[in-house]
């Protein structure tokens, strides 16, 4: 959707209508953090780690005293920022050599696009020093950027109204069954825990969520981001999440993924479609 709002597809759109699935049915509220994600591949010069040592750039050293330098920068950042970073390559296997090439991936997230772009400034700066310690040279690339969602409380209204007239995703016995399998032999009462607090902590008992989360007035900040915060800056958009997982999965896991294609997950998929085609006939009316 980032490249779509940027060659100017919803330009000319009067609303948005999305959905996302989740492990309950509710009108999606908050914000979500803006966020940047780059990579910084560290250039050295190879050399025989015990025989020449001296004669080698290590661009694996830059690496890890980037890291280091972020770590240390993780104090001095607003509680409510994120940093994340993969080593994507460490330039070999080979220990009696010194490394001549690494990089790793670095994502930054802030409640909004401005802080992330502050936070980025401080990344490459840090890399610069790790850089000029090590004698090495490094680029960055940016690899995606999302912008933080603005939500719309209008739509939101609408949307809310509609998933209480079309009610639950209508699961069976087989689905619970399955479910509460799941429950009992693949997640922890940690994670179910963490997955109910944000909505509400009587969900923990439940193995799927029929029901519909009251809509919030508060303003909140999902700690996630998402490319429907691009298409917000442009149209009115309105999303909702529809429970197509055992309460309790983790995002991003392969739990989830095992889940993506059952009955459960179809049902889930089929109400977000109904809410949304509702939604968009009342905004025509």
């Amino acid at each position: 959707k980032t490249f779509m709002a940027r060659a100017g597809l919803f330009d000319d759109l009067d609303a948005a209508f999305c959905w996302h699935p989740h492990i309950v049915n509710q009108v999606q509220t908050t914000s979500s953090l803006a966020c940047i994600q780059a990579c910084f591949r560290f250039t050295g010069r190879a050399s025989h780690a015990a025989f020449s040592p001296h004669l080698g750039r290590s661009a694996l050293d830059a690496v890890e005293l980037m890291n280091v330098g972020v770590n240390y920068m993780r104090e001095h950042m607003p509680s409510d920022a994120r940093v994340h970073y993969a080593v994507t390559n460490t330039g070999g296997d080979a220990p009696n050599v010194v490394q001549a090439y690494a990089e790793s991936l670095y994502l930054v997230r802030s409640p909004h696009l401005p802080g992330a772009e502050c936070l980025f400034d401080r990344l490459k700066k840090i890399a610069e020093g790790a850089a000029l310690m090590t004698e090495t040279s490094v680029a960055v690339q940016i690899m995606d950027a999302n912008s933080n969602v603005l939500p719309n409380m209008v739509l939101q209204e609408v949307m809310y109204e509609n998933m209480e007239r079309l009610g639950g995703p209508g699961f069976d016995a087989t689905d619970y069954a399955f479910a509460d399998q799941l429950q009992k032999n693949a997640l922890t009462k940690e994670e179910i825990a963490s997955s109910v607090a944000p909505h509400d902590r009587s969900l923990a008992g439940q193995v799927l969520h029929e029901g519909l989360l009251p809509i919030q007035t508060r303003e909140e900040v999902m700690m996630g981001s998402t490319d429907v915060g691009d298409v917000s800056w442009i149209v009115p958009t309105v999303q909702c999440n529809t429970a197509c997982f055992a309460i309790g999965t983790p995002f991003h896991t392969w739990q989830l993924v095992t889940q993506g294609n059952l009955p459960a997950a179809h049902k889930g998929m089929i109400l977000a479609a109904k809410a949304m085609a509702t939604t968009a006939a009342d905004c025509l009316r």
